[in-house]
């Protein structure tokens, strides 16, 4: 691993990790709305189109579909185009692309083609943005296959998490929580490293519940397991996710809080209780126990607090499993 680190937050790690693999690797480009000249809405790709130039930077126009029909072309023909659709809630004009073409290249060309594309995107509630600008539906894309899903918690796997997906033969959409932009720094090594994705981590150790979250809400659990015995699992990918750490996490607690920021119906929580339910029901104590946003529209901020999943509702549902 390289030695060199400074203090970085998620804009920071995502923006070098451009920077670096479009040194490396010339056939890198970035395109969507604003990323050149502005740097994008959150100043992600900020001075990378002084860099790189407008040919490998390139600001596009209002139209997502555009945008990733643009970048599957790309893929498809040798570039490694990397999309930036400005908040998820945006995305819905691209789903057809993504869905249609984007997940079923190698599929459909019986392997001639492949797409190494990147959609990122930002998601999530939390800094008080309209209801488009904060939805968190990452369980959409889980449901189209082909596609990889990536959802970092912290400015270090972020960096390295992209690496991966830049370099994966696959497309990949790569959701990066508005919350976490700028609220958490950490080292953040300064030249190449990546980071496998199907493979989840462990963040801490425990023997009496099993924790698993993802994205921004994974910083929530974690400050709600304290007084728990707690093992926490950030999943990090979650299509494909990593089974095997989470089944061999679950046989050993026998219990399971699945915490996630989207609505419960349809949510990914839903399909992971489900996989347990099926592959380690002889090992579980309680029932599984899901914490999600309300199955409503996004509010307005000033009920955006209550509508997330709060550190409240993750400890109750850890009093009550634990004394189930």
């Amino acid at each position: 691993m390289p030695q060199n680190s400074r203090k970085m937050n998620m804009v920071q790690a995502i923006n070098l990790a451009l920077k670096e693999e479009m040194q490396r690797d010339k056939d890198v480009i970035i395109l969507g709305e604003d990323v050149g000249r502005d740097g994008g809405v959150f100043r992600i790709t900020e001075g990378l189109l002084d860099q790189f130039g407008p040919e490998r930077v390139v600001d596009t126009p209002l139209a997502e579909s555009v945008i990733v029909g643009a970048a599957i072309g790309m893929a498809a023909y040798g570039l490694k185009p990397i999309a930036e659709i400005q908040f998820e809630g945006f995305i819905y004009p691209a789903v057809d692309q993504i869905s249609n073409h984007a997940a079923r290249i190698r599929s459909r060309s019986r392997g001639r083609y492949t797409g190494p594309l990147v959609i990122r995107t930002p998601y999530g509630a939390g800094i008080k943005a309209p209801e488009h600008h904060s939805e968190s539906n990452e369980a959409l894309f889980c449901h189209m296959p082909g596609l990889k899903v990536v959802m970092p918690s912290s400015p270090y796997y972020a960096k390295g998490l992209l690496l991966s997906s830049i370099r994966d033969p696959d497309p990949v959409i790569f959701l990066e929580s508005t919350r976490l932009y700028r609220l958490v720094k950490e080292d953040v090594p300064e030249g190449e490293y990546t980071v496998p994705l199907e493979k989840a981590r462990i963040v801490q150790e425990g023997k009496d519940v099993t924790v698993i979250s993802w994205g921004f809400m994974l910083h929530r659990a974690l400050e709600a397991v304290e007084g728990f015995d707690a093992e926490v699992i950030d999943l990090m990918t979650l299509n494909p996710y990593d089974e095997e750490t989470i089944l061999g996490s679950v046989k050993k607690t026998g219990r399971v809080v699945i915490v996630n920021e989207a609505p419960k119906v349809g949510s990914f929580a839903s399909e992971l209780a489900a996989a347990i339910a099926e592959n380690a029901m002889l090992s579980l104590r309680a029932p599984i126990a899901r914490i999600a946003s309300y199955d409503v529209v996004l509010p307005l901020p000033k009920l955006e607090d209550h509508y997330m999943p709060t550190v409240e509702r993750i400890r109750k549902a850890l009093t009550d499993i634990m004394q189930y």
